[in-house]
């Protein structure tokens, strides 16, 4: 992308990193007009670099890119007061027109996200759900959840149980499925 970039004469690629901590270092040493960060990078994600690069260096714009259409992260990006958020596999031409677009202050928002985002229903989990069902998901056993969080194996099982009746789902494995399809793990 920074090749491709780098092509369009009225655009500067003034640095490029390949891991979330170093984006408000390098932003802070070669500050940008616009930060193009990628949602999902190791380390810092880019919406929690956003909200540090506003703290820190609020004449810069951002605009995050993202391969997945998840309400939850539109409405985190928007809350950041991202101003753009557009998806990873647009054209290079219309990426460098929404860098321009933002760096003019205009808002830019894929129109796919925005409409995931708009149609998305809230999250009915606690934090705490969340997280017994990400673990669960990701093949932890009930003990070995209880173990991470601190909890009992009867809580654990709550939690599941909720969090079932919740997505109105049939399983443990349903309740997983639609919550991550709803972005809510």
């Amino acid at each position: 992308m920074t090749a491709l970039l780098s092509q369009e004469p009225d655009l500067e690629v003034v640095a490029a990193v390949d891991h979330g901590d170093l984006i408000v270092p390098t932003a802070l040493r070669t500050p940008p007009d616009v930060a193009v960060l990628d949602i999902d990078l190791p380390g810092t994600d880019g919406i929690t670099a956003a909200v540090e690069l506003q703290a820190r260096l609020p004449s810069c714009r951002t605009l995050l890119l993202t391969s997945v259409a998840r309400p939850e992260h539109v409405r985190r990006a928007l809350s950041a007061r991202v101003v753009g958020f557009v998806r990873k596999d647009a054209p290079t031409a219309r990426l460098a027109e929404d860098i321009r677009q933002v760096a003019q202050g205009r808002r830019v928002v894929d129109p796919e996200l925005a409409l995931a985002a708009a149609t998305a229903t809230e999250n009915p989990l606690t934090p705490r759900e969340v997280s017994v069902l990400r673990l669960t998901a990701q093949g932890a056993s009930t003990r070995d959840v209880a173990a991470q969080l601190y909890i009992s194996v009867g809580t654990v099982r709550n939690h599941l149980s909720s969090a079932v009746a919740k997505t109105q789902a049939r399983s443990r494995v349903d309740a997983i499925r639609i919550a991550t399809e709803a972005g809510w793990v």
